[in-house]
Parts: C-alpha cells; sequence; structure tokens
C-alpha cells in the first residue's frame, strides 16, 4: 500500500479494532499480580532477552509461584524447546493473546507491541530491545524518506504511540541508553527516567561458553567437526521490500567461496529475521547452512570461529567472544546517506571493514593470523559497548522487574 494517507487510515481502522477487543478482555478479567507474558519479534521467535529472562525465571525458586505466557506464532515450538512446556502459548493477535495481555501483570518484550494492547493500571511493562545500535533507530533516522513501509511522519507518529507503554527499557551501557532515549524519543515524551542499564540477558550465555557447549551445538546444527566456522549475518536494506516482506540480495558469491575456502570452513547463514526470502544452497550443500530460522542466534555465536556482518548489531554481541570479525560493507556509502546512517565512527570497529568480494576472501583468509592487531581495539570497544555483559544481566533485569513492587 504506497499512497501514504490510505495507509495511516487503513492502519487506524484495525487498529481501532484491535484495541475494542482488547478493552473487551480487559473487562472481563482481573490483573494476576502472578502472570508474566513474554514476546519475540512479534510471535516470530523463542529467543532473544525475554527468553533468557523467562528461563532465569524458570531456574530461580523465588519466581516458583509465577505464570507464564509465551506469544508465538507457531505453537508447535513447544516440541523443540521443553522450557515451554511451563509456558501457555498464544498466536499474535488471537482472542488468548488479548486475554492474556489484559491478564498479566507482567509484559516483556523486545520488539513493537501490538497497537491494540493499552497499559492497564498495575500493569508494568519492560522493553528489552535486540541490539546496540549502530545504524540509527526510529526517530534518529534522516537519510532517507522512511523506509518501502513508512514514511519519516510515519515512524515517529508509531513510535510515540509504543514507547509511552513502557515502564523500564534496558540498555547495555551508556552508549546504547543514550541512542535509545534519542532514537525512541523519550525525553520529549517525558520517559528518559525509564533506560536503565543492565546489560542483555541473552549475552549470560556468552560468558561461559566451553568446548563441551561447542560440540553439543555443532552436533545439533549437523556441523562438522574438522571445519571452522563462518557466520555470515547481514542486516536487510530498509529500501527493498517486495510486498510479503523485506527481500535481500545475497552479496557473496558462495560458489567462488567453496572454491576457495571449502577445505577449511563451513558458512552459516543468518539473516534479519524481516527478510522473507528463502534461500536455496544446493549447489553448496555441505558449506553453506542457512540458519535463518532457527529461534535464537546465541548458539551460532559460540559455534563460530569468525563472524561476517555489515551493519546488524551481532558485533557487538559477538564482541564478547572476542574472536575475528570482518565487516563486509559492499554498500557502505550507500547505505550511509541513503538509508539509515551510522552512530559510531567505523573506525572503532575491531576488525578490517572490506567493499569487495575479493577483499573479503583475503581477510577471511588472515583472520585467524590478524586477531592480535585488534586486541587494543577489542579491548576498548568491549569497555565501551559491553561493560555489563558479565553474566549476570538477567538477574539484574529481573531483580529490577519484579522487585520494584
Amino acid at each position: 500500500m504506497h499512497h501514504p494517507m490510505l495507509r495511516v487510515r487503513v492502519r487506524e481502522v484495525h487498529v481501532a479494532l484491535k484495541q475494542r477487543k482488547y478493552r473487551g478482555a480487559a473487562r472481563e478479567y482481573p490483573l494476576d499480580d502472578h502472570l508474566v507474558i513474554f514476546e519475540t519479534f512479534m510471535g516470530r521467535q523463542y529467543g532473544d532477552n525475554p527468553r533468557a529472562i523467562y528461563e532465569y525465571m524458570l531456574a530461580d525458586p523465588r519466581f516458583s509461584e509465577y505464570r507464564y505466557v509465551w506469544v508465538l506464532n507457531d505453537p508447535q515450538k513447544v516440541r523443540t524447546f521443553p522450557q515451554l512446556e511451563k509456558a501457555n502459548i498464544v498466536g499474535l493477535r488471537s482472542k488468548g493473546y488479548y486475554e492474556a495481555y489484559a491478564q498479566a501483570k507482567y509484559v516483556i518484550t523486545n520488539s513493537n507491541l501490538d497497537y491494540g494492547i493499552m497499559k492497564r493500571p498495575g500493569q508494568v511493562f519492560l522493553q528489552t530491545w535486540h541490539g546496540t545500535p549502530l545504524k540509527k533507530l526510529r526517530c534518529d533516522i534522516e537519510a532517507q524518506e522512511g523506509n518501502a513501509l513508512n514514511s519519516l511522519e510515519e515512524i515517529r507518529s508509531k513510535n510515540d504511540l509504543d514507547v509511552v507503554r513502557y515502564d523500564y527499557f534496558i540498555a547495555p551501557s551508556a552508549f546504547a541508553a543514550e541512542k535509545f532515549t534519542s532514537a525512541f524519543r523519550l525525553k520529549p515524551l517525558g520517559l528518559e527516567h525509564i533506560v536503565v542499564q543492565t546489560g542483555y540477558p541473552r549475552n549470560d550465555l556468552l560468558s561461559h561458553v566451553d568446548e563441551a557447549f561447542v560440540r553439543e551445538q555443532k552436533q545439533r546444527l549437523g556441523l562438522p567437526e574438522d571445519k571452522k566456522v563462518i557466520l555470515y549475518a547481514p542486516t536487510f536494506r530498509d529500501n527493498q521490500h517486495n510486498g510479503a516482506g523485506y527481500v535481500y540480495d545475497l552479496a557473496i558469491d558462495f560458489d567462488r567461496l567453496q572454491r576457495e575456502l571449502g577445505g577449511e570452513y563451513v558458512v552459516l547463514l543468518r539473516v534479519h529475521y524481516f527478510v522473507a526470502r528463502q534461500f536455496d544452497f544446493d549447489q553448496a550443500k555441505g558449506f553453506v547452512y542457512d540458519v535463518s530460522s532457527l529461534d535464537d542466534i546465541t548458539p551460532l555465536y559460540a559455534v563460530s570461529d569468525l563472524l561476517i556482518t555489515d551493519y546488524s548489531s551481532v558485533f557487538f554481541d559477538y564482541a564478547n567472544l572476542q574472536r575475528p570479525m570482518i565487516y563486509y560493507m559492499y554498500d557502505r556509502q550507500a547505505y550511509a546517506d541513503d538509508i539509515r546512517g551510522f552512530y559510531i565512527d567505523l573506525e572503532e570497529l575491531p576488525g578490517p571493514i572490506v567493499e569487495t568480494e575479493d577483499e573479503l576472501v583475503q581477510a577471511i583468509r588472515s583472520a585467524q593470523g590478524r586477531a592480535q592487531e585488534y586486541d587494543e581495539k577489542y579491548r576498548a570497544f568491549r569497555q565501551k559497548y559491553n561493560p555489563l555483559d558479565d553474566g549476570n544481566a538477567s538477574r539484574r533485569v529481573a531483580e529490577l522487574l519484579f522487585d520494584e513492587k
């Protein structure tokens, strides 16, 4: 729907209908002080910070009286994740979804919440977000006229509807706290006080990765034991959309990589959850593994010897492992000028920036030997961007949220 005025009007009607459903559920059900609802990427995944907080609560006897709801569009995930057997599963925007939100005292999400959800008196909403920002977010975006789905005006209007519901907005660093405050317009809305620096719960696992865990995850993924693992995790482009979702045209010739590096490496491809396209790697079978549909990226960090990314926030998390990283920014100038723009000086990045496939292949070949070259950058980078990723972020967030009463 390309006409902005019509698009806005249709959204307004949809929101009004959803709010009506929600008000009906709120009238029917009282607030439950021991009910917690979790949502990751609008029901697409069981993962990220909400999962880490949930599993921390399951393991802590202090929370034995609490009951849990997970928003999941695929209820069959319970078969894959036994932890979900202890939660009630509801689908996004289902009748049970609005009933659960109307009852839950605590709401934990990492992305936009449905605009039909209206906060009731006594509810506590936590926004964990899903990454330290390199690229500009929401209301800080100025480099282009919005994206394929929203004008800049629409982005800002939707932002204000969303953020007024939150009591807490966690951040992994002072840098992230500052950028979230700006990007989500928290100061103009009188909400700058909701940002709390806790570290990211999802990164607790990275503080104690051992060989046994790596072996277990490699077996689970069907990876060969005798090959090094490259994780390639590019982000989406705001201006690439086909009507069904964002698309991404791979800018890597995997056939060439297999010819030149297949004897030593395998590649895990992890595209952004926005990207709708499915990739066919029949010719590269045994070399490229498409892991985009997996719910949790953190175990992929653990098994990877090298990360290749572009503007995705994954490198902030991966830096906790102090392993080599390569930044493949083949459209660097266009991304900076026409799509998003950056919050940080790219010279801070603890790894080489490459813009061509020739440079990428050479950087992969020399990655292991160049690790020490970036030691000082790594120390400065982690001190600035990951100072609280010490394995205790889940505990800090749980105590912040549940000790408030």
